[in-house]
Formats: structure tokens, C-alpha cells, sequence
């Protein structure tokens, strides 16, 4: 059981982040033009398999996708307060009002966020920045100043945790940092700013002095190839989209979002 789990892995492991990336943007894309709650839940129990064939547990699925778990359900209950009204009122108090049709909707919305969401980032679990930056110049073949630009500013991401941690063991030291929670917050949000400001503009000259801004073409420490896997894991997502869509079609539930 492990060692199947372990090759499993290992062949999404081997697919391209940006080959991932447009995965990603297969499977969900067609999504967005349909509010039906069909295609989203024959969209969401498909993903749901194959992430469970590539070895995705439940615990890890709750861990990197809580966001989502989160707001799908908030989605959908504005959904229900404030969709639409049509058929029988179950509820009303002001303005909110809870029908068949804004039920319907609701139900729509948390599904299809779920299977918008979770292929984004599950998708992305193990990715390296740099590999995927790799990917974006050199197979999508985007600017390089953009994309290093980009991988640097998403380097410094992971500071911000560390400067804030900082920031609030250094206020506590100097007995200022437990009291005032709004107070504190504005402050150490707004010398989070500056400092984020101070070390953007010295990155941003030292790359210059680095010749990362160089209008010539660059060469790649790593190249960066696709191959089958990148193919099998794009044409199991159009599947995917298609599938949904086709399910709809058929269930004579396709509801185009423009009517």
C-alpha cells in the first residue's frame, strides 16, 4: 500500500509546475461559466478520487485546504440569504429571504467553490517557486525580469512570519505588547509596511547591479522540460471539465451564469 502511494506521488512529482498550473486552470475554468450545482458536484467527486489515487489523505486535505473548507460554506449561506428569490419563502426577515431558488443556489456556490479551490491548491503542495519560475521563462516562455521579479518578492513572503514574530517578542520585551490589541496591530502592521518597503527597494538595486534587469536573453542554471506526465495530468483535467459539463447537459441543469 505505501509503495503504490509512494508511486503515485512520485508521478505528480514529475509533472511541470507550470503543466500543474494549466491543469488547474482546465479543470476549473469551465466551471466559472456554469452555476448549476451538477457539474460542480460530478466536478468535485471526480477531483476528489483522483486526489485520493494520488495518495491526498483526508488529514491532509483538511490541513492545506482549510481556507476553502471554510469559505465555501460562508459562500453559500449569503447565497441562501441573498440569492435570487424564486418558488416557495421559507424564511424572510428584511432583506434576506430564503426560497427553492436561493436554496438552489446556495447548495450551487458551496459545491462549486470546493471544486474550484481544492485543484488549486492541492495542485501545488510540493512545488518549488524556483521550479515553477523555471517553468514560466523557459516552457511558457514569459519575461525573465517578470518572473524573477516575481519569485523574489514571493522569497520574501516567508519573512513577513519571521519579522512579525519579531516584532511582537521585541514589543513584549519592553512591556508594551499586551494591551491595546487593535492598537498593536495598526502599529506593528504599519512597521511591517515600511520595513517590507525598505527591503523591497534594496533587492530590487541589488538585482539591478546583478544585471537581472538585462534586456538580453538570460541562460537557466536548471532546465525545465515537459513530458508524458505533464500531458496525462492536462488531459485527465479537460476529462474532468468535460465530464462535469457533459453531466449537466444531460441532467438539464446547465445554467449559463450570463442568463
Amino acid at each position: 500500500m505505501g509503495a503504490a502511494r509512494g508511486i503515485r506521488l512520485r508521478f505528480v512529482s514529475r509533472v511541470n509546475p507550470v503543466s500543474r498550473l494549466a491543469a488547474a486552470i482546465v479543470v476549473t475554468t469551465p466551471l466559472l461559466f456554469t452555476v448549476d450545482w451538477v457539474s460542480a458536484a460530478v466536478a468535485l467527486g471526480l477531483q476528489l478520487a483522483l486526489f485520493a489515487l494520488a495518495g491526498v489523505t483526508p488529514a491532509l486535505l483538511a490541513r492545506r485546504t482549510w481556507p476553502i473548507l471554510l469559505a465555501a460554506p460562508l459562500a453559500g449561506l449569503s447565497m441562501l440569504l441573498y440569492g435570487r428569490p424564486s418558488g416557495t419563502v421559507y424564511w424572510e426577515f428584511w432583506l434576506a429571504q430564503i426560497t427553492d431558488g436561493s436554496i438552489q443556489l446556495a447548495l450551487a456556490v458551496t459545491v462549486r467553490v470546493l471544486a474550484i479551490g481544492l485543484p488549486a491548491v492541492l495542485l501545488f503542495l510540493d512545488v518549488d517557486p524556483t521550479e515553477l519560475a523555471d517553468g514560466l521563462a523557459q516552457v511558457w516562455r514569459l519575461p525573465s525580469r517578470f518572473v524573477l521579479g516575481a519569485l523574489a518578492g514571493a522569497r520574501l513572503v516567508g519573512l513577513f512570519v519571521d519579522d512579525w514574530r519579531a516584532m511582537a517578542l521585541s514589543r513584549r520585551a519592553r512591556g508594551i505588547g499586551d494591551h491595546g490589541t487593535i492598537r498593536r496591530f495598526a502599529t506593528m502592521a504599519f512597521a511591517l509596511l515600511v520595513l517590507a518597503i525598505r527591503r523591497g527597494s534594496k533587492l530590487a538595486t541589488a538585482m539591478e547591479a546583478r544585471g537581472f534587469g538585462a534586456d538580453t536573453p538570460r541562460t537557466w542554471a536548471r532546465p525545465s522540460t515537459v513530458g508524458w506526465p505533464d500531458a496525462v495530468l492536462i488531459a485527465i483535467a479537460a476529462a474532468v471539465a468535460a465530464a462535469a459539463l457533459t453531466a449537466a447537459a444531460v441532467a438539464g441543469a446547465f445554467h449559463p451564469v450570463w442568463a
